[in-house]
């Protein structure tokens, strides 16, 4: 059988540089699974709706199978001469079982087929993304639940700020990786429609049943309309900005291990498993892990737009400008699927230095917000005088040498006479943490809520 199975317009053989050019077996192979899933429901409705004979879809069935087996035990090679992996199936099968494989492709196009083969393979990475980010945030969830006294300083500017607890940071970014979670399952149920059926772009006369073939793969329902169907790559959009999305957050993380690990701060020390030396400096302790993670945040959001890009001059329906779709995808998702894994993997051995951390909460004067608190409540002085008197008194401090929190109160009677003794126990770091008790803020009280209520959310999931 020619090569060129979609090829009866043309007379002459392809230049070999179109071949090369047209030839995207290289990396849509990939889709092996997908598209013999996509085959066999689709030949099971032929077969159902009497347009093929039960005897060709038993020989379509087995066909497809034992394919699918050489595939996987490597006893068929698809580094073949055909332009496409939904070709090179094809062609196999016919090759094998004769005229019945020929009718598979009845009431089909390749459009349809690889718009489904395609949001097929996005659906099942979709729901693996999501699985991965809820262990994700288990082990953020475990850290944090160890360490909801612990201290540290708060920023704003990468400037100490004011004093939080371990736990309410790692809480930050267990809430960001909830909103990636919930992103993926959304564009999940948004997506779950089946293209197949739609044939070129208009459907087919064929007195096919998309219903059918819908349930049998999964999907909640066929698509609406079959010209924005062929052509529409929203799906493979979302799980690329979804995953951009993620990986921000994940190298935002990446940078604050990066510089906690560094011997300026020493605030967590990462395992050695998760670190190498250097090749010249034999002290060296680099943190690979995160500054990767960091770095291929650039390489998916490349991606992003790359797809971006081609899709945004098309005419409906499709064109073949769409078999630039893949590659980005495929690379996007292998890119997040190991970062997610590696990344739980470090969070779970890293080791927090809560001496180092609670030491960094004495430079700074963290509890200068809760003196002009102080001022407020106690005095009744507007927040803005307030405001300037304890700018006043950090001035001292400054002079002295010393944090706001290690102040005499004779010290601090010298800049305002109102204050009484008891701002001494305001002025501490821990007591200035738990403070905090508005919903969402960092004391203790309420890290232990948040890390409750994210369990409950957690229990609630079904992937």
């Amino acid at each position: 059988m020619s090569k060129k199975i979609a090829s009866a317009r043309i007379s002459e053989a392809s230049s070999e540089l179109l071949k090369e050019l047209n030839n995207s077996l290289p990396f849509d192979k990939l889709l092996y699974r997908e598209d013999i899933q996509g085959s066999l429901a689709h030949a099971f409705m032929l077969s159902r709706q009497g347009i093929i004979s039960k005897d060709d879809f038993s020989l379509i069935e087995k066909g497809l199978k034992e394919i699918l087996g050489e595939i996987e035990n490597g006893t068929f090679s698809l580094d073949r001469d055909d332009e496409d992996i939904h070709m090179a199936i094809e062609g196999y099968l016919t090759t094998k079982i004769g005229d019945a494989g020929k009718r598979l492709h009845t009431a089909r196009s390749r459009n349809d087929q690889v718009a489904l083969d395609f949001r097929l393979y996005v659906q099942k990475n979709t729901l693996i993304l999501a699985k991965l980010l809820h262990e994700n945030i288990e082990t953020l969830l475990e850290l944090a639940s160890k360490h909801t006294a612990t201290l540290l300083p708060g920023m704003t500017h990468l400037q100490h700020a004011q004093p939080i607890n371990f736990a309410y940071h790692m809480m930050a970014y267990a809430v960001m990786f909830k909103r990636d979670h919930e992103r993926f399952m959304s564009s999940y149920d948004r997506n779950n429609y089946s293209p197949i059926g739609c044939a070129a772009l208009a459907g087919t006369p064929h007195p096919i049943d998309r219903d059918i073939t819908a349930s049998k793969l999964g999907f909640r329902e066929p698509t609406l309309n079959c010209l924005d169907t062929v052509s529409d790559r929203d799906f493979a959009l979302e799980v690329l900005f979804n995953i951009s999305t993620m990986m921000m957050h994940i190298s935002r993380l990446s940078e604050e291990l990066i510089l906690w690990s560094s011997s300026e701060f020493r605030w967590i020390t990462l395992d050695d498993r998760h670190a190498t030396g250097s090749s010249i400096m034999p002290q060296k302790k680099n943190p690979d892990i995160p500054e990767l993670l960091r770095g291929k945040t650039g390489r998916v959001n490349g991606n992003l737009v790359g797809l971006l890009t081609v899709m945004k001059g098309l005419p409906l329906a499709y064109n073949k400008d769409m078999q630039e779709d893949k590659e980005g995808v495929f690379d996007s998702v292998k890119t997040a699927t190991l970062s997610l894994k590696v990344l739980n993997e470090m969070m779970a051995l890293l080791k927090v230095n809560e001496e180092n951390m609670n030491r960094a909460c004495m430079i700074g004067h963290l509890s200068a917000t809760d003196l002009a608190d102080y001022l407020v409540k106690k005095i009744g002085m507007p927040f803005r005088d307030a405001y300037h008197i304890v700018g006043n008194v950090v001035n001292l401090a400054e002079e002295q040498g010393v944090d706001i929190s290690e102040l005499s109160l004779e010290q601090l009677q010298s800049i305002e006479p109102h204050i009484g003794i008891d701002v001494l126990d305001i002025l501490d770091n821990n007591a200035s943490m738990n403070a905090r008790t508005s919903k969402g803020g960092t004391a203790t009280v309420r890290a232990l809520e948040q890390i409750e209520l994210m369990r409950e959310w957690m229990k609630n999931l079904k992937i």
